[in-house]
């Protein structure tokens, strides 16, 4: 009996892999060229290589609970895992991935939260300038920021020499990792407390700005201030609205998501928040370079602010137009989007009606 009941299973294994090796075959095809050139595939190729992809998901289930054939698994397992990163876009850690992620993922991240940004701007730049002009002219209010005492060693001995008691490399590693802090403590109070922790983060910072800017308005050195403060400043400060408006955004998508569930809001953002994280870290390093490197060196005030300046529009304007190009190809830059070739090509669904015969059942032709 146990022979004849083995033999019976072979005949089925057999009978299975006869009837669908055909569609196996197809699916590796598709996805190997889809791996070489996925845009040369035509809208109703891209159709059925996700349905073949769904039907050899099915296919795998099925062989694992009543077949338990391990080369038949290990077989489909390969050919489903390939389709997989092909479709879903799990692509190898090339260059052209990282280009991709520069020229579009993170300028479209940032082109999408655009308006949080504006936001941020507003909270951190408005309440800076007018703490300090207000500060700079009320003895009263500046008087209690810090004595008198403490305003002048401040200004006479600690501004300057906080740029350099240290040496360069370490210097700039110090004021990065402190950078990149900031900005985890925005996206940290984006979560525990939506909009308000984002927001007290940011006002904190910006009276912090506009206290130090008013002692030195006080003590006639405003073009020190300046001089230190503007070379790394336009693009750490940048960097910082950046990270706020990113905050704001995640939590906003909390207290209103819209017809979204609140859980499927939160993980939307959450994967567009890890690629600002990653971008942020690269405009930190380089705002660190410039602190560590050009602020503390000796240069003349202008050649520094020369310097802080060009960094700075440089990358404005590598927002602006790669915002604007990624916009166009339909990226949110959220983590793992769509890849850039898929754009502007019909994405078949689940319930997507294709040329392929739905099948009812794993077993099907």
């Amino acid at each position: 009996m146990l022979s004849a009941i083995t033999v019976t299973g072979t005949v089925d294994i057999d009978r299975y892999i006869a009837l669908n090796q055909a569609s196996w075959d197809r699916l590796e095809d598709l996805t190997k060229r889809a791996r070489r050139d996925l845009p040369g595939l035509t809208p109703g190729e891209l159709e059925e290589l996700v349905q073949l992809y769904q039907r050899a998901s099915a296919q795998l289930s099925y062989v694992r609970t009543y077949y338990r054939d391990q080369p038949l698994i290990a077989r489909l397992t390969r050919v489903v895992a390939t389709a997989n990163g092909v479709i879903y876009g799990k692509r190898p850690r090339t260059l052209r991935s990282l280009l991709d992620f520069f020229s579009l993922t993170f300028p479209g991240a940032l082109y999408h939260y655009r308006r949080y940004m504006w936001i941020s701007a507003a909270l951190f730049f408005i309440p800076a300038i007018l703490t300090w002009v207000w500060l700079a002219h009320d003895p009263t209010a500046i008087d209690l920021t810090a004595s008198r005492a403490e305003r002048e060693v401040y200004v006479n001995e600690l501004f300057e020499q906080y740029y350099s008691n240290e040496p360069h490399p370490l210097f700039f590693v110090r004021v990065t990792v402190n950078n990149i802090q900031v900005s985890l403590l925005l996206f940290a109070a984006g979560i525990v407390v939506p909009v308000i922790g984002p927001t007290y983060v940011l006002l904190q910072n910006s009276f912090l700005l506009g206290s130090r800017g008013a002692w030195m308005t006080e003590a006639g050195q405003t073009d020190r201030f300046l001089g230190f403060i503007l070379p790394h400043g336009m693009l750490e400060l940048s960097a910082i609205v950046i990270a706020g408006g990113a905050a704001l955004a995640l939590g906003w998508s909390v207290i209103a998501p819209g017809d979204r569930r609140r859980t499927d809001a939160l993980r939307e953002e959450g994967r567009r928040l890890v690629v600002v994280i990653l971008g942020l870290m690269t405009m930190f390093g380089t705002a660190g370079l410039i602190e560590g490197f050009i602020t503390g060196s000796g240069l003349p005030p202008a050649p520094r602010v020369a310097i802080g300046a060009l960094g700075w529009v440089a990358f404005m304007s590598y927002l602006a137009v790669q915002g604007r190009a990624a916009a166009a190809a339909g990226i949110t830059g959220a983590w793992r989007e769509e890849p850039r070739s898929w754009v502007g090509k019909k994405v078949p669904t689940s319930d997507s009606k294709t040329p392929i015969e739905t099948v009812q059942s794993p077993i099907g032709h």
